[in-house]
């Protein structure tokens, strides 16, 4: 347990350490203000129009990085920041949530595969580790019976969380792309506000990689615990 522990601590680090340099660069480009003066909603209602879309409503969230995409009600769901302000920051952020509605209108398979898994992992992601836990006092890792069973139930909902976490980095490096795409192709920010809003999409997408790593970390942990030595 104590080694978990130890794991669990150090991709926390990890972890902190990125979400902390995401939050400094996207404070560094919120200075750089955008020569069109678009807003972070005008930017976002642009780019569902120049891709067909028509019937996905753009609003403002209350919170700070709370920006999403909800294919149920199709809304872009932007920060109050991002949905006011003039930058690059949030021209990235309000761009890159279109290119979810874009996956989205062309039926892009690895978002829907990810939409089709969002019930599951919301009862795997609670259940499995009280599974395995429980399954582990009941004698799994000695291989008897009734536990044993219970413990591995528990490892295929957090194998299925897992996978869920890497068909998300697809999901949302295309996004990116799909953004970047539009904002350089359609001329929409300079040199500088383009070079800033990439870097800051691209220190977005370390925190799924590093969210990634995590689970499939802890998935194998747990895994040694109950396939351990059988001696």
């Amino acid at each position: 347990m104590l080694g978990y522990y130890l794991l669990i601590g150090l991709i926390a680090l990890v972890s902190f350490a990125v979400s902390s340099k995401l939050k400094s660069k996207f404070e560094e480009y919120s200075r750089i203000h955008l020569r069109n003066g678009m807003s972070g909603a005008e930017i976002a209602t642009q780019m569902l129009h120049d891709n067909g879309i028509y019937d996905v409503k753009v609003i403002s969230v209350e919170g700070q990085l709370t920006d999403h995409y909800n294919p149920t009600d199709k809304t872009v769901n932007l920060s109050e920041a991002v949905y006011n302000q003039r930058n690059a920051a949030a021209a990235a952020v309000a761009a890159h949530e279109c290119g979810h509605a874009v996956q989205h209108a062309q039926a892009y398979s690895m978002l829907q595969l990810r939409s089709q898994l969002v019930p599951i992992v919301n009862v795997s992601s609670t259940l499995s580790q009280w599974l395995i836990i429980g399954g582990l006092i009941l004698g799994a890792a000695a291989h008897i019976g009734f536990g044993f069973y219970v413990a591995v139930a528990g490892l295929i909902l957090m194998a299925v969380a897992t996978a869920f976490s890497f068909i998300t980095l697809p999901v949302e490096y295309d996004a990116s792309n799909r953004a970047l795409a539009w904002l350089k192709n359609k001329n929409m920010l300079s040199q500088q506000e383009y070079a800033g809003a990439e870097d800051a999409l691209k220190w977005a997408a370390r925190t799924y990689v590093v969210a990634a790593i995590g689970a499939l970390a802890s998935l194998l942990y747990w895994a040694m615990q109950v396939f351990g030595d059988r001696r």
